[in-house]
């Protein structure tokens, strides 16, 4: 079911993990700036998954990096935990379209990288990784090297690394964009249990309208650049034991309504394009 809300202001009476506050973004061109972001505003309890969807080139991954401290906000600030963020940190896990493994490490020592990193000592850091790579279903694997195992596999593992700092959000950017759809499926069953069992905050960016029902607890829909809400939802398909949730008439009402959110902003951002 999707249920409009809000996401400008904590819900629940608790002190949001995450809060964006007027944050806007702006880059430099030869014709001049170009505004990514218009002034945009967040909350996100501690355990919240949020999906963000929206038209290519309105911000989204822009938005990632910010929070994820890669990126200085034009204007605005972002916080987590109430600690402004000032660049990037351990206590933001990022997984990107591609895996970004190393790959003249055993897939055991990618993961152990992190901790390693942090001075955590080997035998420490090694237990730690081995831990996920059960965890992500890649014991078995934790010997190979990456370009040893499949696309899925890759990111499975990117994910076991992302957790590996203990992170208190994933940041996730369109981390199964590149994978067929059999597999992709597949993996979002498995970060649905991860995130079921680590009780993380999830940021996840994504074009799949499919993916963010099938999920998040909170979706928003961007307009075209410079990117702001649009609409803000609530869900609760990621909650369902139904494997075949994503047949039912319920998900199909509730794409039909997101897609119609986003059709004129697509057209929008193919006129930007066009006019640059």
């Amino acid at each position: 079911m999707l249920v409009p809300t809000s996401l400008e202001t904590s819900h629940a009476g608790q002190r949001p993990k995450l809060e964006i506050r007027g944050l806007s973004k702006a880059f430099s061109s030869p014709s001049g700036p170009v505004q990514a972001l218009a002034p945009f505003s967040l909350c996100l309890n501690k355990g919240d998954f949020l999906c963000v969807v929206g038209p290519s080139g309105c911000g989204k991954t822009t938005l990632l990096n910010v929070v994820a401290g890669f990126e200085t906000p034009t204007t605005g600030t972002a916080t987590l935990d109430g600690k402004l963020i000032r660049g990037p940190g351990a206590e933001r896990g990022v997984v990107f379209q591609q895996g970004a493994l190393f790959n003249w490490m055993s897939v055991l020592e990618n993961v152990a990288f992190g901790p390693r990193s942090c001075g955590i000592n080997a035998a420490e850091a090694r237990g730690r990784a081995m831990e996920l790579l059960e965890l992500v279903g890649l014991g078995a694997f934790a010997a190979k090297y990456p370009y040893q195992l499949s696309g899925g596999m890759q990111q499975r593992v990117g994910i076991a690394r992302a957790l590996a700092n203990d992170p208190d959000i994933l940041l996730m950017d369109e981390p199964f964009a590149a994978l067929d759809q059999q597999t992709r499926e597949l993996l979002q069953e498995e970060i649905r249990r991860i995130w079921k069992t680590t009780g993380k905050t999830v940021m996840w960016i994504t074009h799949s309208i499919e993916e963010a029902l099938f999920l998040a607890t909170h979706i928003i829909v961007m307009t075209s650049r410079p990117g702001r809400t649009k609409a803000a939802f609530t869900s609760s398909f990621t909650h369902s034991d139904d494997p075949y949730i994503a047949s039912s008439p319920e998900f199909a009402a509730a794409k039909r309504v997101i897609v119609g959110l986003l059709r004129s902003e697509a057209k929008e951002a193919q006129r930007l394009e066009v006019a640059e």
